[in-house]
């Protein structure tokens, strides 16, 4: 089965830290980009931050300095690390893979559910 699924979102107050997860099935491989993007309400979603299997990371510039992007290749995983967080980063968070898999023999973006992190002020 094909799916990327996250994990770790929740509560927190401003300043506080939150750590999610993103693990992307075995199905899918060659994963170039691991991506999290976030979408609040009334906006459009937005990419937070990209690692390629080479460990190269981009970030947007609301997040520098205070988010961390990582992953983990051989087991199709990413984390987000999150910190000194502020309440305008209440959002859903998003994961996406981008990957083959058998059935798709082509660089396909696979997303995940989502899921939210609200910062209280």
């Amino acid at each position: 089965q094909v799916k990327v699924v996250e994990s770790g979102g929740g509560l927190v107050q401003a300043g506080g830290s939150l750590r999610l997860s993103c693990a992307a099935s075995e199905s899918i491989f060659s994963i170039s980009a691991m991506t999290w993007h976030r979408q609040a309400p009334g906006k459009q979603r937005e990419l937070v931050a990209s690692i390629t299997s080479g460990g190269q990371t981009n970030y947007a510039d609301s997040v520098k300095g205070r988010f961390t992007i990582s992953r983990d290749n051989a087991k199709n995983t990413a984390w987000l690390q999150m910190s000194s967080l502020k309440p305008e980063d209440t959002a859903v968070y998003y994961c996406a893979a981008d990957g083959f898999t058998i059935e798709i023999m082509r660089e396909t973006r696979y997303w995940g559910q989502g899921t939210q992190v609200t910062v209280s002020s």
